[in-house]
């Protein structure tokens, strides 16, 4: 995983890779997939997507503790994966 990690869209049937220190948003972004997004940093939460599997590694200032721990969703502007392969409801 020093490369980075994979992110599979689940509805839109492909995958988009993310670079190590990469963003998953910009990485879709530049994939020509459109996301919901605003502040890009982690603070405003436009950007959650429901995680349905994989393990996010999460960097916002979004989610709660609770929230964070369920695995459940992911702020793609800022949060990683801990696994090599993170599927989205996408």
């Amino acid at each position: 995983m020093n490369d980075g990690f994979t992110v599979k869209l689940v509805r839109q049937k492909t995958s988009v890779f993310v670079p190590r220190d990469g963003s998953i948003l910009y990485s879709l972004l530049n994939a020509g997939i459109d996301v919901p997004y605003s502040c890009g940093s982690g603070i405003c939460g436009a950007c959650e997507q429901d995680v349905l599997s994989g393990v996010p590694e999460h960097r916002d200032f979004v989610l709660n503790e609770d929230e964070k721990a369920s695995g459940k969703f992911i702020m793609i502007c800022c949060s990683g994966s801990a696994t090599p392969e993170l599927e989205l409801d996408l």
